[in-house]
């Protein structure tokens, strides 16, 4: 005797196993995507449309694979086929032009090349919460990058192109005045911070990150016309921060933490700061409804799978800065392309 499965939803339509097709389909974007950017199609595509023959003498490909690459994305809006194989960039298409700033290039040879094949492990993480890059590399990320130079310079450049994607909306948004040394906790190679700098004359700064990673910062910092004003300090923000300061800064990091760590974070800043002083963590928000929410919880699973941490709501941020000794004062849009936030908190 057969089982009728009765549900309130009302049965799915054509559109919607449609629909469907194209969301379990998405890893075939990804990838193609990923193909094209490492090829260098955009930048060649840059000054105008190419055979596609052309493209792939260029760039030591098979041109009847390559044309078929750039067929399925064009239905997926990044290039236009103009005639018989002769094909154009779309403005969607530049983003991954490498000279833009904020160039999505980075961000596509690191997410899918370096972090693609954990993904496939994602079950691992559901069933056992274990973060699923740790069970394919048999390390962490932030271990697997110092083992891995032409990894980690891939994770920096990303890293660099997310600060210059969010451009000069941190100054432009949040009020800087009365704060006359800042403390960039985890700060790269110095983008974020030179750009802070750079907007506030008499402002003195410190660029705080491991050894490995901040030899790579004088050539930012000499670029924004800031490295006079700028002191370099070594170190890992799980112990003792350059004290001082009057607003430690930390963006993206938190987010890379479970609640365990990014208490420690937070309360190595809290030990460091000056009395009146802040601390400014620019991430995103989690909002309650979940379809807005998609960009962000996209991003929450990217952290579950890579490093073990996650996206937070206001309540979770709020929650952790209170037990770090902050309190959390406002929050402030950069309205900026990466949908960031700064979360205020000052000292309680």
């Amino acid at each position: 005797m057969s089982t009728v499965v009765t549900s309130s939803v009302d049965a799915p339509s054509p559109q919607d196993f449609g629909e469907m097709i194209n969301l379990i389909g998405g890893y075939r974007i990804s990838q193609a995507i990923y193909a094209v950017a490492e090829l260098g199609i955009p930048d060649l595509l840059a000054a105008g449309p190419r055979r596609c023959d052309e493209l792939a003498r260029e760039t030591n490909t098979h041109a009847p694979t390559l044309f078929r690459i750039l067929r399925f994305l064009s239905g997926a809006g990044l290039f236009n086929e103009l005639g018989p194989k002769e094909f154009e960039l779309t403005r969607l298409g530049s983003t991954l032009q490498t000279d833009l700033p904020g160039s999505f290039h980075p961000a596509v040879r690191f997410l899918l090349g370096e972090l693609w094949t954990p993904w496939g492990r994602l079950i691992h993480s559901v069933r056992t919460g274990e973060t699923a890059f740790d069970h394919v590399h048999g390390m962490g990320l932030f271990e697997y990058l110092r083992n891995n130079p032409e990894a980690s310079a891939a994770f920096n450049s990303f890293m660099t192109s997310l600060s210059a994607r969010s451009g000069t909306g941190i100054v432009e948004r949040y009020d800087f005045s009365g704060i006359r040394k800042v403390v960039d906790v985890g700060g790269g190679h110095g983008f974020l911070l030179s750009t802070i700098l750079r907007a506030n004359p008499t402002m003195r700064g410190v660029l705080f990150d491991l050894p490995d990673v901040v030899a790579g910062a004088d050539q930012v910092l000499e670029n924004f016309a800031v490295r006079e004003r700028c002191e370099v300090v070594e170190g890992s923000f799980f112990d003792a921060l350059p004290e001082g300061g009057d607003a430690y800064v930390l963006r993206q990091i938190i987010h890379d933490w479970d609640d365990e760590r990014a208490l420690a974070i937070l309360r190595n800043c809290r030990a460091a700061v000056t009395r009146t002083g802040k601390v400014l963590v620019i991430e995103r928000q989690i909002v309650p409804d979940h379809r807005e929410a998609m960009r962000v919880l996209h991003a929450d699973l990217e952290m579950l799978v890579s490093v073990g941490g996650m996206e937070r709501t206001d309540a979770e941020y709020r929650s952790l800065f209170e037990k770090a000794g902050f309190r959390l004062t406002t929050i402030v849009p950069l309205i900026d392309a990466g949908g960031f936030s700064v979360f205020e908190g000052v000292c309680t």
